[in-house]
């Protein structure tokens, strides 16, 4: 895929890893539409995309609501006549064991987690076929194959995004969009309440846009549809 002047939208862009992936594309030459809550972060980051001479759009949303969404996706065309990438990265995680699950905690996620990727990509497909190259990249994780305690509801989401993400491909390369679950291991973000000295052997948010960077660099003809990262040695501190 050739990157210079293509149209990204990002969601949870404001940090993290949706932040290094915003990054990463516009050190690339492609545009950036920006998407979280956050207005304040998300000018922050867009002011960083800036300064690496392409455009950026900052659209504060809660993409749990679809009119929201709807806005979002209307706003990057008008602004940029195009869209060709869509990064759905926005999540939550809540743990609790299923015994002790809240009913508000499970739905936050699932709204979140699905239903919004689910809304976002649905909205977006049809400007996504008019592009002769385009990819959707939906952020899952390791938790969607490998379960663990208190992680019911976050795990089940991430399944969902997987098969979902497995689904849409299917349907989708005939029209010429690329799909790719990246499931990424530990990550060194605030999504985790673990001290910062504990954190050493995750990885970074760039890792996983570097991985995300070389399934766009293949040629139109090949597609990565699922990639695992994870740390290379966990178990060292």
């Amino acid at each position: 895929m050739e990157l210079e002047n293509k149209v990204a939208l990002v969601t949870g862009a404001s940090k993290g890893i949706g932040r290094a992936i915003a990054l990463q594309l516009a050190r690339n030459g492609v545009h950036v539409a920006l998407v979280a809550r956050n207005a304040d972060l998300l000018q922050h980051v867009a002011q960083q995309i800036e300064a690496l001479g392409v455009r950026a759009l900052p659209i504060a949303a809660d993409i749990r609501l679809e009119s929201e969404i709807v806005s979002a996706v209307h706003r990057t065309v008008k602004t940029f006549n195009r869209l060709d990438i869509l990064v759905n990265n926005a999540g939550i995680g809540k743990f609790h064991s299923i015994a002790e699950m809240p009913t508000q905690a499970w739905d936050e996620m699932f709204e979140l987690n699905m239903r919004g990727l689910f809304l976002m990509t649905r909205e977006c497909l049809p400007h996504l076929r008019r592009s002769s190259e385009s990819a959707v990249i939906n952020i899952a994780s390791l938790a969607a194959k490998n379960v663990f305690k208190t992680g019911g509801g976050y795990a089940a989401t991430k399944h969902a995004v997987l098969a979902f993400s497995r689904c849409l491909m299917l349907e989708e390369r005939q029209n010429g969009v690329r799909v790719l679950a990246i499931c990424p291991g530990s990550v060194d973000t605030d999504f985790f309440d673990t001290e910062t000295s504990g954190r050493a052997h995750f990885m970074q948010p760039q890792d996983v846009a570097d991985s995300i960077l070389t399934m766009l660099h293949l040629p139109q003809r090949a597609m990565m549809s699922e990639i695992d990262i994870r740390p290379s040695n966990p178990a060292k501190a």
